[in-house]
């Protein structure tokens, strides 16, 4: 069943947009996403200005959260019996998968009650338990592993990459947009072609995702 609340959120934004389980290429998750063909047309003025005034980004599998996903599933010893936080969840595709390869907690934490409301249908959809949090900074630092996907596409978060090691041993970190990413503690794992869903038309740049790995001890 549709999730009311989520599918209510979208139609005040894009009126004849509906949620759809979309299976994910590459993996065997499935999401609640907007379908298609709404992105297929012209949106009128009203919907742009709502678009852009409350971004339903919720309703997206972005590139860099499937190719965490997809990199997850071949090496699930980066969470298995770890606690994790999915650190700027979104659809919650990140912790999901996270869950699915062994990890002990999994915690979807972002700002906008919206995505946590779809990381909670998406978990169910998938059949894993998470937990939730409005509010990164008020966590304890009792993590083994914060992950990243699709933070960094606003610059004003690079300084983030320091408050992740303060809440979590170690951060991986997955990006598609920084393209002189730099810093001390990260170093990067290799590059992931992946695509947003639905198919935005993105630049190929943005369908080649960078995963960095830092941690505060040494391994």
């Amino acid at each position: 069943m549709t999730p009311l609340h989520l599918q209510q959120a979208l139609s005040g934004l894009i009126g004849e947009a509906r949620l759809v389980i979309s299976e994910l290429p590459g993996c065997d998750l499935k999401l609640w996403l907007i379908d298609a063909e709404n992105m297929d047309r012209a949106f009128s003025p009203d919907e742009t200005r709502r678009i852009l005034d409350e971004p339903p980004y919720w309703s997206f599998c972005w590139a860099s959260g499937l190719a965490m996903a997809r990199y997850l599933a071949v090496h699930p010893e980066w969470v298995r019996d770890k606690r994790v936080l999915d650190f700027g969840a979104g659809s919650g595709i990140a912790g999901i998968a996270a869950a699915r390869a062994g990890a002990r907690e999994v915690v979807a934490c972002d700002l906008d009650p919206l995505a946590l409301d779809a990381c909670r249908a998406n978990a169910a959809l998938n059949g894993v338990t998470l937990g939730y949090s409005e509010d990164f900074f008020a966590e304890a630092d009792r993590f083994d592993l914060i992950l990243v996907a699709d933070v960094l596409y606003d610059r004003a978060n690079l300084p983030l990459l320091d408050a992740f090691l303060g809440r979590g041993r170690q951060a991986l970190v997955a990006d598609s947009r920084v393209r002189d990413f730099s810093h001390p503690l990260y170093r990067q794992l290799g590059v992931l072609d992946a695509l947003t869903l639905p198919d935005l038309a993105e630049p190929h740049e943005f369908r080649r995702v960078s995963l960095y790995h830092a941690s505060r001890e040494p391994l």
